[in-house]
């Protein structure tokens, strides 16, 4: 996946296959998507971002599945503690740190963990605090134990619900249909989405609610006002958290970074700004 001059690098992180995205030159961006997604979520957003993105594909998501194995941790605080790791490994820091859905649990938690570590953190659409697992996975994950052995046909169908309910670009959701259940597919569908799910626990994020107001970090909340998945009003609570004015994308859904790249990287952009000496994370301009 290099056409668009993205770049596909690969290394080894504790004895396994640590895998992520890169485009542009300059100061560093560090994107996480979430499910059932993979790097290619912010296809459409790196080429707009002034500087050198890296989208991280998190254990055991998209070419990872078949690295997953049994016995790893596929959850956000586990998921957070390796985004650190890795950065150690490719040497960057004072990156602005980008997450949506999983992806913004993960940022929020390894910038709780990771203090001054980060140059700004930018959430769109995430999971935080109760907000999750919403009904559909916690249906899945109570039926793991059958749904594992169903043929991939059987899970189809819900993930193309999943994907169009979360959409509200049309051409943008067919084109995220192709681009990431061919993972699935390739792997065992419906072993891989419950391995999955199956890790998820809203206590990661819960465990480090109260310490977000505390990042001073430079921030940016962009949030689709009509995602069925995230409610706004979570948005609206984590933005008031870590110092920030919500925005909102009017009559937009969950997948912002392949529905609405422009706001995205423009959100991003403005934390690549340089800032005067002494300015603090609080967002005066929205």
């Amino acid at each position: 996946m290099n056409g668009l001059g993205m770049h596909l690098h690969e290394d080894l992180l504790d004895g396994e296959p640590v895998r992520w995205l890169e485009h542009g030159e300059g100061a560093p961006v560090v994107l996480v998507h979430g499910v059932p997604t993979s790097p290619r979520l912010w296809r459409h957003v790196l080429p707009l971002v002034r500087g050198r993105c890296l989208a991280l594909e998190m254990r055991g998501y998209g070419s990872s599945i078949p690295d997953e194995g049994g016995d790893r941790d596929l959850g956000l605080a586990a998921q957070a503690d390796r985004l650190l790791r890795w950065l150690d490994l490719v040497g960057v820091e004072a990156s602005v740190l980008v997450g949506h859905d999983l992806g913004g649990g993960v940022a929020q938690i390894a910038a709780v963990r990771g203090p001054g570590r980060f140059s700004g953190i930018m959430l769109t659409n995430a999971v935080c605090y109760d907000s999750w697992p919403i009904p559909s996975v916690k249906a899945m994950r109570r039926a793991a134990p059958i749904l594992r052995y169903l043929p991939e046909t059987a899970l189809y169908p819900s993930f193309v619900q999943l994907i169009h309910r979360g959409h509200d670009n049309r051409a943008r959701a067919l084109e995220s249909l192709g681009m990431h259940w061919q993972h699935y597919v390739a792997h065992g569908a419906a072993r891989s989405l419950m391995r999955q799910v199956s890790a998820l626990r809203v206590e990661d994020t819960l465990a480090i609610a109260d310490q977000l107001p505390a990042l001073g970090l430079p921030a940016r909340v962009v949030w689709g006002e009509a995602d069925q998945f995230q409610k706004v009003e979570y948005g609206r609570r984590l933005a008031a958290d870590i110092g920030t004015t919500l925005q909102t994308i009017r009559g937009g859904k969950h997948f912002t970074p392949e529905d609405h790249p422009d706001a995205i990287a423009a959100a991003v952009n403005e934390l690549l700004v340089p800032r005067p000496p002494g300015t603090d994370g609080d967002d005066h301009g929205r």
